[in-house]
């Protein structure tokens, strides 16, 4: 059986090169989620007038009797309708990190990278270069062997039962975008400063009654005792619990989103594009992965992006053409089933909010004089006048209309592996001698989207540290009622029933009559 197998593999390895040569799509639109994989639909319900049929429906949908070993009762939720607020505020952490082409060892430890000031609702998080870009991945089979360990280690650090206290980590630079105390940042650039007064003030829109004064409570204690401010991480016993929406691997490029367990009922159209920008242009050793998804009506764009790298004259323009590409080419496709829906977007710029994540390796401008002085120093804001992202989107010739937080954080790139000292700052080193430059970035693009924190993780794994932004996202929810009175749905015939057995994929949302069996 094994030896079979092992034969279907090479045999098959013409086949994948073929494809990716010629940019065939190879299942490009398929995902991993817990909730594909698990099949989880709702309870098994019946009609008040269904004798031959029954169906399978969302947990959350009224109207409806529930079959029971003790025969039918009535539903409990159906006497009257939920209350409907106007308005959502659920919090979005974001993060994104180049892993150099390491796969994850047992036990690595990737909570200060999932940190944040705040519990949140969702977390979006990219990957780069989770396999060598040789030449192997690039034309040959995908390798998922990585992705499913950084799964893994991710669901046992939002998923953990740990207390807060063993959580406890240090805000590292960090700050909210429009935080007015840059001058004590920049000062304390190098340390891990307890959050500033004015930025608890400016969170406080943010956060919820209760998390905002237990941030403000950790803080005082921290000043207060000299001990670092510990963060939030949803894994806590207070916590709900994560699953996995959706998952997606091109090559090193690697997306995953989840969300609070309690929350997935609400989103639907969960959609997936890859595009290559790598060798001729195609492969996708470099590019992106996108993930699409309606949250309460409202859609949103996930792009984990890596763009081309070098730091020669005229690459930063390569990079913008890398973005058009992206832009241009990335589609999610839409079947029957979505011609339904009033609207899903096709393209990443029809969403109602954009999120765009990555190593997008703009480096600093050539002639960036006393880089090493400036470094030795953290002077940032200095260094941050010659990043070739901020002069290329001011020049509108990228990113136009996008937005990206204040940087008081260190550059995220080139370290030697397990150091805390740039390459360019050894004089033994056989690595690369790049100049130090925040290659890995988050924008967005959107109404609704505020971001709380901009900040870095400080794990030694990779030549990239990671980099996080936590965002609070407004969503308006439209005001629509459930009818509670009891309906009895339409009989349906054999043939009405099987044609609905034999559709493609069912969304949570969709009900699906399939043949029952009569009773004898």
């Amino acid at each position: 059986m094994r030896t079979d197998m092992r034969k279907n593999s090479k045999s098959s390895w013409p086949k994948v090169i073929a494809r990716k040569w010629l940019n065939i799509p190879s299942g490009a639109e398929e995902f991993q989620s817990d909730y594909a994989v698990n099949g989880e639909t709702g309870d098994r319900r019946k009609s008040c007038c269904d004798q031959d049929y029954h169906s399978i429906v969302p947990g959350n949908f009224s109207g409806w009797l529930t079959e029971t070993a003790g025969g039918i009762k009535p539903s409990k939720s159906m006497p009257e309708p939920p209350p409907v607020t106007d308005s959502l505020n659920p919090r979005m952490f974001v993060g994104t990190w180049n892993v150099g082409g390491k796969s994850p060892h047992e036990g690595l430890n990737i909570r200060d990278w999932l940190s944040s000031p705040a519990p949140a609702d969702i977390y979006v998080l990219g990957f780069q270069e989770i396999v060598p870009l040789n030449a192997g991945n690039v034309l040959g089979a995908e390798d998922n062997g990585p992705a499913a360990k950084w799964l893994s280690l991710i669901r046992e650090a939002l998923n953990s039962d740990q207390s807060d206290k063993e959580l406890a980590r240090c805000y590292s630079g960090a700050t909210e975008e429009s935080s007015p105390s840059s001058l004590q940042l920049e000062q304390q650039a190098s340390l891990k400063p307890r959050t500033s007064f004015t930025d608890l003030l400016s969170m406080e829109d943010e956060l919820g009654e209760e998390d905002f004064e237990r941030l403000l409570n950790l803080n005082t204690n921290s000043s207060e005792e000299g001990s670092p401010s510990p963060t939030y991480m949803s894994g806590s016993p207070a916590r709900q619990r994560f699953c996995l929406a959706a998952s997606k691997q091109m090559v090193g490029l690697f997306l995953c989103v989840w969300v609070r367990t309690d929350l997935y009922k609400h989103i639907s159209n969960l959609k997936v594009s890859c595009v290559g920008c790598g060798i001729m242009g195609y492969l996708g050793n470099k590019g992106s992965v996108s993930i699409s998804m309606t949250l309460h009506q409202k859609t949103f764009c996930f792009v984990c992006t890596h763009l081309t790298s070098g730091e020669k004259e005229g690459d930063e323009i390569r990079r913008n053409s890398d973005v058009a590409e992206i832009l241009k080419r990335t589609k999610f496709s839409r079947s029957f089933r979505d011609l339904r829906q009033p609207f899903h977007p096709e393209n990443i710029l029809d969403h109602d909010k954009v999120i765009w994540l990555g190593d997008l390796n703009y480096r600093l401008a050539p002639g960036c004089v006393d880089t090493h002085e400036l470094l030795k120093k953290n002077n940032w804001q200095v260094l941050l006048e010659k990043d070739q992202l901020r002069i290329e989107q001011r020049a509108g010739r990228v990113f136009s209309g996008w937005e990206e937080g204040r940087i008081y954080f260190a550059p995220t790139y080139k370290y030697l592996a397990d150091s805390d000292d740039y390459v360019v700052q050894t004089s033994n080193s056989n690595e690369k001698r790049r100049i130090p430059a925040w290659c890995d970035r988050i924008l967005w693009k959107g109404e609704g989207l505020k971001q709380v924190w901009y900040s870095r993780g400080e794990c030694r794994f990779s030549d990239h540290r990671p980099v996080y932004s936590l965002f609070s996202v407004h969503i308006n929810l439209v005001n629509k009622l459930i009818p509670t009175a009891i309906s009895c749905p339409p009989r349906f015939s054999s043939k009405s029933a099987l044609s609905s057995a034999c559709g493609a994929k069912v969304q949570a949302e969709e009900l699906l009559v399939i043949p029952g069996h009569k009773a004898t």
